[in-house]
């Protein structure tokens, strides 16, 4: 239970597999029931939600895999929690915790807003982050995998890693939100760079420098523009890991999503163009061209 002695209710915006439906049934902390919001489709004359609901497995976009049956896909947003933020401000509780598994961020004319800070400032709430080495299919597929959760307040993160953890899934927590899901997202610039090593087969050695260099790029752009990046933040799963997981590991199938490394590789050279930066990031100003 909560101080309050009132169970958390559990929401979720998104339908990827991420093992809270089974994770709330073991802790007194949560309500049993989880809704997950799922953007509506139809496949094959029959509506998503309704296929998730019926055979618990989402069966376009994580096929093979079961979802708990106490998770409740619905197609309208407000049945739990706003065009998101927008249709939710006003309708939660100012006591909600949010956490984001979103590998992105906001551009705006002043640079570049984690979407923790785009979340919390809409809503007015407290945001973790969570980001790491976790291939979506792999997870589900129960084979070990590590994560790291960004806390503002510890308490809240130590609540997020029960939400999380199983034995195949371990967690670790930081107190460095922004820092957790920068890594998130500036990992896959270092990941476009690999895909032209692997492109002109120019080998493994040139590989890895690519990570080397760009590792160092990066750490250095999130510490210049931001205050409080940790350290240890980088050596995390959400770190070094993500970057090696993601430009070692298997190619991963989009299906219909963008690759986000060419859309974040503008906006940071747009960032550092504007404060007269480009000779000093060389391997992120190349990857423009």
């Amino acid at each position: 239970m909560t101080k309050e002695g009132v169970r958390e209710k559990v929401a979720l915006i998104g339908s990827g597999n991420w093992i809270i439906g089974g994770n709330v049934t073991k802790y007194d902390e949560f309500q049993q029931e989880v809704k997950m919001w799922v953007f509506e489709e139809i496949i094959n004359g029959r509506k998503l939600t309704d296929l998730i609901n019926e055979k618990h497995e989402n069966v376009k976009y994580l096929p093979g895999f079961t979802i708990p049956e106490n998770v409740k896909a619905v197609p309208d947003l407000l049945d739990f929690v706003f065009d998101i933020c927008d249709k939710l401000k006003g309708q939660i509780h100012p006591s909600t915790k949010a956490i984001s598994l979103i590998k992105g961020f906001e551009s705006s004319e002043t640079g570049i807003r984690p979407m923790s800070q785009v979340i919390s400032e809409s809503l007015r709430i407290s945001v973790c982050s969570l980001s790491g080495a976790n291939i979506a299919n792999e997870i589900a597929a129960e084979k070990f995998s590590e994560t790291t959760i960004g806390f503002n307040d510890h308490e809240e993160g130590e609540l997020f890693k029960k939400l999380f953890e199983t034995k195949y899934f371990h967690v670790g927590i930081v107190d460095d939100v922004v820092g957790v899901e920068l890594c998130g997202a500036l990992k896959n610039v270092i990941a476009i760079g690999c895909g032209i090593v692997d492109g002109l087969k120019l080998g493994e050695n040139t590989k890895a420098a690519i990570i080397r260099i760009g590792f160092l790029e990066m750490q250095k752009f999130m510490k210049m523009f931001y205050n409080g990046i940790k350290d240890e933040t980088f050596f995390e799963s959400c770190g070094i890991a993500d970057v090696i997981a993601t430009c070692y590991g298997e190619k991963e199938l989009l299906q219909g999503q963008k690759l986000q490394g060419t859309l974040t590789v503008k906006e940071i050279n747009r960032v550092l163009s504007r404060e007269g930066l480009n000779d000093e990031y060389v391997l992120i100003i190349t990857f423009n061209y």
